[in-house]
């Protein structure tokens, strides 16, 4: 039986609309991390065993999501998708930073110590291109990275290896809070710049000394590309996620470091921060109204939430230096 222009159609239909489910129930974000996963038996009494847990628990709740990881995917539905590869590339980012400062400080008691080699070649694996599909694909190297970290958190659970170590001190905490610091202020200036703003150029506030490699404009104005506003506040949402399971470790890890600066009650500011940017978003789209307009702003909402989140980082940072 010949197929007429109308069945055709109405196939066309059909499979828009099962690529579009499909895509909806991808785009389910992953569950924060709940604090039994920290604590695992007689090993979460080890310094460091919650933290590497935390970035573990991470990678494979992205990679073991619903669809996977979409961020290289070059097939339908997942190749018109932006929102959760977006929200991939966020978590990842905070991924890497802590598998960073894990090689750099974390793992190492001075600066002449030598770096741990699982740590080296699990930050290394890390750092792939997000959007890699062939050989090497992304997916690939991640798992690689997870079982490299877990290597590791079997060594600093061995009471007879002695080589392998976390050091949880203030000093060690205090640089990975730099990294979350810089990240929060990004975003927050990212997200801010969903109406547009003119922005002045602070760049050289504080030292009349000093100098850049080009001049720039005392002022320009800012603002973030209409296709490009959803892409931000799922990149952020998911960065903050990522970071919420990481600072849920460090409570446990750092717990008499934070009692001693009597700074407990600060992380928890944080975490309390950042639980709220992970509410559900009830809007089908992200919604970018002026900022006392009638229809509403998700990205400065966001904003505040990021804003207020990096300010208590910024008070546990001093807490820890001169508490």
């Amino acid at each position: 039986m010949q197929m007429t222009w109308k069945k055709w159609t109405g196939i066309a239909v059909l499979i828009i609309l099962i690529g579009y489910f499909i895509s909806v129930w991808w785009s389910v974000a992953p569950d924060v991390i709940l604090p039994q996963q920290l604590k695992a038996g007689q090993e979460s009494r080890v310094v460091g065993y919650a933290t590497t847990t935390s970035l573990i628990v991470t990678m494979e709740a992205l990679l073991n999501k619903r669809g996977g990881w979409l961020s290289n995917d070059v097939t339908p539905p997942s190749i018109f998708m932006d929102n959760m590869p977006a929200f991939e590339f966020g978590a990842l980012e905070q991924a890497r930073d802590l598998a960073l400062i894990l090689r750099k400080e974390f793992s190492r008691s001075q600066s002449q110590s030598m770096a741990d080699k699982d740590l080296l070649a699990a930050h290394s694996k890390l750092n792939i291109e997000h959007t890699s599909w062939l050989v090497p694909s992304a997916e690939g190297e991640y798992k690689d990275a997870i079982k490299l970290l877990k290597l590791y958190r079997a060594k600093i659970s061995d009471t007879n290896n002695q080589e392998a170590q976390f050091y949880a001190r203030a000093d060690n905490l205090n640089e990975w809070l730099k990294e979350v610091q810089k990240r929060l202020g990004s975003m927050s200036q990212r997200l801010s710049a969903s109406v547009g703003q003119d922005r002045l150029n602070t760049d050289l506030a504080g030292d009349s000394e000093a100098s850049q490699s080009t001049p720039k404009q005392a002022s320009q104005q800012i603002k973030t590309s209409w296709w490009k506003i959803d892409d931000v506040f799922y990149e952020t949402r998911g960065a903050t996620w990522a970071l919420l399971n990481f600072m849920k470790a460090i409570e446990v890890d750092f717990a008499d470091v934070l009692r001693k600066k009597n700074a407990e009650v600060s992380l928890q500011q944080i975490i309390r921060e950042l639980e709220e940017t992970q509410q559900s978003v009830w809007s089908p789209i992200i919604l970018n109204g002026s900022g006392f307009g009638v229809v509403a702003n998700h990205s400065l909402v966001m904003a505040n939430y990021i804003s207020r989140a990096n300010a208590a980082v910024i008070d546990l940072t001093n807490l820890l230096i001169k508490g």
